[in-house]
């Protein structure tokens, strides 16, 4: 046999041999197509039907693994506030393990799965939510929903913070449309410092805006004094909700019925602030 015959002789078998190889690790499953990993928590505790509603449908994607990591009780208006140590749970749902129920802030819960339940496989994104109620304009600093994924930012993983209505809105279909955008995401990317807030309104929806966050649609009027038990007085808050005068923001899209995404970043900088800051000539007081 000639020099070159040999060589291409033994090239095609050593090639034959990889390739039967491969096929039998696939047959046998010890190759598998590397799974995109979600963390999935919310502010309204793991029993809410939003997020069991969330996780069906992220589950359903292909290729995607969903770990739920979430608050044991409702913890919403937590912002991204934490506690320290934490006891965390095994919950199950109908008979079947779900996820870990955290006793502590949403933040924990995100810290917690990002950390702990991710420490040998990582995380590539977080999402929050289904909330009940809308995190729109200036609400979304004291959101629990909002506070977990920004959260994940601060642990360098993306987020997706959902919300919608406290009624007269399809919960099913919030949950496709927020898996619709986890499949953008798969596709596009996304910066690891970014959280996008999604809201849903009630009633007819007539699309989807990009908006910016702006204005306030829950506005306190006035604490009402009730039972006084020694040096102790209850009072009660009057909330009302105030109209968006503000086309181009989010709270205005979602209150003229349009499902609106924000992109939320962790830096609050005012940048147009440090100029003037700088000629204030601040000095170390003796």
């Amino acid at each position: 046999m000639k020099l070159n015959s040999y060589k291409h002789y033994w090239t095609r078998k050593l090639f034959l041999a990889f390739l039967s190889t491969v096929l039998l690790l696939l047959n046998t499953g010890v190759v598998a197509q590397e799974n995109f990993r979600i963390l999935l928590s919310n502010d309204d505790g793991i029993e809410s039907p939003l997020l069991h509603a969330l996780q069906r449908e992220l589950a359903a994607l292909p290729d995607v693994e969903v770990i739920v990591s979430a608050p044991n009780v409702n913890q919403s208006g937590s912002s991204q506030s934490s506690t320290a140590s934490l006891n965390v749970e095994r919950y199950s749902l109908n008979g079947s393990f779900f996820g870990h129920a955290v006793h502590g802030r949403p933040a924990d819960a995100g810290r917690f799965g990002i950390v702990e339940l991710g420490k040998d496989e990582k995380f590539d994104l977080v999402v929050s939510g289904i909330n009940l109620g809308a995190n729109v304009g200036d609400v979304s600093h004291g959101s629990g929903t909002v506070g977990a994924a920004m959260e994940a930012v601060y642990q360098g993983v993306p987020g997706i913070a959902v919300s919608q209505d406290t009624e007269g809105v399809d919960t099913r279909a919030s949950a496709k449309f927020a898996a619709g955008i986890v499949q953008q995401f798969r596709e596009r990317g996304m910066p690891s410092d970014t959280v996008l807030s999604i809201n849903i309104p009630r009633g007819e929806l007539k699309g989807v805006l990009v908006r910016p966050m702006g204005d306030s649609y829950l506005k306190t009027l006035a604490y009402h004094a009730g039972e006084k038990t020694g040096e102790l007085t209850y009072y009660e808050r009057e909330r009302i909700i105030a109209q968006s005068n503000d086309s181009d923001s989010d709270t205005y899209a979602y209150q003229n019925g349009y499902i609106s995404v924000t992109p939320l970043t962790f830096d609050w900088t005012d940048y147009q602030m440090l100029e003037t800051l700088e000629s204030w000539d601040l000095e170390l007081v003796d």
